[in-house]
């Protein structure tokens, strides 16, 4: 399995960017999407995640109402809606995927995900 992100770039404070991933090597069903991000010299945290079944999304508390993830089953790509970007969202934004269906508390927990994309370079500025 592969997934490549895109769409990073340098946007200014209070503007916006979508990212996407594009899965290709499996079939998806019940498996979640995710999106994790790594500050210069910190951990990668967890962003947002739905099940690719649509049914569910799961958002950190600080991209809540700004930020959105959503997925397009005959692209296989999941995309993250940026809006009313800060200079704290600067970081490398990376897609993940699960092998299997994750219950809600788990779609957060990055060792669940065992497919990573390469990650994409997201800049803000103030």
């Amino acid at each position: 399995v592969q997934l490549q992100a895109s769409g990073g770039g340098l946007v200014q404070a209070g503007g916006s960017l979508r990212l996407s991933c594009t899965i290709s090597g499996r079939t998806l069903n019940n498996n979640a999407v995710a999106w994790f991000r790594q500050a210069s010299g910190q951990d990668r945290h967890f962003v947002a995640a739905m099940r690719w079944s649509g049914s569910t999304t799961r958002y950190v508390d600080s991209v809540r109402g700004r930020f959105t993830i959503s997925r397009d089953r005959a692209k296989n790509t999941v995309y993250l809606q940026m809006n009313s970007m800060k200079p704290d969202d600067t970081a490398v934004y990376y897609c993940a995927l699960s092998e299997n269906s994750l219950i809600f508390s788990a779609l957060a927990d990055r060792s669940n995900y065992h497919s990573w994309g390469q990650g994409t370079q997201v800049t803000v500025s103030s």
